[in-house]
């Protein structure tokens, strides 16, 4: 029998070790987003793919051309119903023609891809991690949320909530999944200006498409409410595939060439 000297030795070991533990699942975290950052802002990569995408009340089949200012939709199905050619033809070329909309597309686009990256930059940050284990050249890690963190915006108050699993390709570093539950509650001005509810999920899922990752696959099902910005409580399952590698400086007028030219 472990005499209590024995006890509190044993007790310290375990939780250096854990600690230790912490610690390098936490630095893989670092390695990823360092990863991502570094090869977003080296890639200039245009892309055509097919996307179905499924929201409250709509569901959209479409291609998307990634041209050298802005990307090009051709709507093939919307909610079951086919759109034609010659509608899709009219659509795009309204889109080349009008600045107005290529500004709110980019302003769009801009936004996101803030948020993404102020996202990433949370995630060593924001959460407690653990590496669970590496199968077929990816690690496992989970997180959940880190009660020290403190969230510097309603979004990011959301995303703190969370708790699951990033999946990391050994090999390139690149997050390869994230898929997160909201573990509690997160209300907005004591639930007047909002609420969304436990439970609520999200699923991001990314692979490799002629040396660029790509993300193939988001689904985001929360419940609640949030009155300061409607986007946050969503319902949305988003497939891409068929990715193919455009020119860097292809023009509109191209771009809506190759789109016309498919089939579905």
């Amino acid at each position: 029998m472990l005499n209590g000297g024995r006890l509190l030795a044993l007790a310290i070991l375990m939780a250096v070790s854990a600690a230790a533990y912490a610690q390098d699942a936490k630095k893989l975290v670092e390695q990823a987003v360092r990863a991502e950052l570094a090869a977003d802002a080296a890639d200039h990569t245009h892309w055509l793919f097919y996307e179905v995408d499924q929201k409250p009340g709509v569901q959209v089949k479409q291609w998307v051309a990634q041209a050298a200012h802005g990307d090009l939709t051709r709507m093939v199905e919307k909610n079951g119903q086919p759109v034609s050619k010659d509608q899709s033809r009219k659509a795009m070329e309204s889109f080349a023609q009008s600045t107005s909309a290529q500004a709110r597309q980019r302003k769009s686009g801009e936004h996101d891809d803030k948020q993404a990256t102020e996202m990433l930059n949370m995630l060593p940050r924001a959460f407690i991690w653990s590496d669970t284990g590496s199968r077929d050249g990816n690690t496992t890690l989970h997180f959940k949320p880190d009660p020290q963190f403190h969230p510097p915006s309603y979004q990011a108050r959301v995303f703190a909530a969370m708790e699951g699993d990033m999946r990391v390709n050994d090999a390139e570093h690149r997050i390869v999944s994230l898929k997160g539950r909201l573990v509690r509650d997160v209300k907005f001005g004591g639930g007047l200006l909002g609420e969304l509810q436990a439970g609520g999920s999200f699923d991001v899922e990314r692979r490799q498409t002629g040396g660029a990752w790509q993300i193939t696959e988001t689904h985001v099902h929360i419940q609640g409410h949030a009155l300061l910005f409607k986007d946050i409580s969503e319902q949305e399952d988003d497939v891409k595939s068929r990715f193919k590698q455009l020119p860097g400086n292809i023009s509109f007028a191209d771009a809506e060439k190759d789109l016309l030219a498919l089939n579905e």
